[in-house]
């Protein structure tokens, strides 16, 4: 069975890429980008947070990302959120999930190609 082809079906429907990258911000700016992004979070602009969030490594700040992406059906972008944490208590479950459905794209695959 051709693994790559499972997936192909999917086609553009974006990419899990982690990323890791040091800031050269020292305490005080990163305090003072957290507590941007925490208003930036709490007046509704979840994305320019998730910036900041990503930007300064603050892992309450993206847990709390991950848990607005969850509560909104996104679960591929709430584990990335959890995943760059890192909270392995909200993100295994998520995993536990998809490794269930990938599991089941496999053996369809597999019936479809006997």
């Amino acid at each position: 069975m051709d693994i790559k082809k499972v997936f192909e079906r999917f086609g553009d429907q974006g990419v899990f890429v982690k990323t890791g990258r040091k800031t050269d911000l020292d305490g005080a700016q990163k305090a003072a980008l957290n507590r941007k992004g925490n208003v930036l979070f709490n007046s509704g602009d979840v994305e320019g947070a998730r910036r900041v969030f990503l930007t300064t490594g603050y892992t309450d700040g993206l847990v709390r990302i991950g848990d607005y992406y969850q509560a909104k059906g996104r679960k591929l972008d709430a584990l990335r959120m959890y995943w760059l944490a890192p909270d392995h208590k909200k993100s295994e479950p998520i995993i536990a999930q998809l490794s269930f459905i990938i599991q089941k794209l496999l053996k369809e695959e597999e019936t479809c190609n006997e």
